[in-house]
């Protein structure tokens, strides 16, 4: 299950978010693009991956013990 990027502080969770009940673009908060969901647009997009890819986003793990690593 993959895991959801961290919400931008200081916004609501719905904001944005239109009467139709198309969830927000979790990069900027304009209604989502059917050909870009669940971004806006292509840049959303590519700025989303660009967070995952440079380490931006992380998912946190447990910190092992210095027994289990051998």
């Amino acid at each position: 299950m993959p895991a959801k990027p961290p919400q931008a502080a200081g916004r609501p969770k719905d904001a944005g978010e239109s009467k139709g009940g198309s969830k927000p673009c979790p990069e900027c908060g304009k209604p989502a693009s059917p050909a870009t969901a669940p971004f806006c647009s292509p840049r959303c997009r590519d700025v989303d991956l660009n967070r995952w890819l440079s380490g931006k986003y992380v998912i946190p793990g447990r910190d092992t013990d210095p027994e289990d690593a051998e």
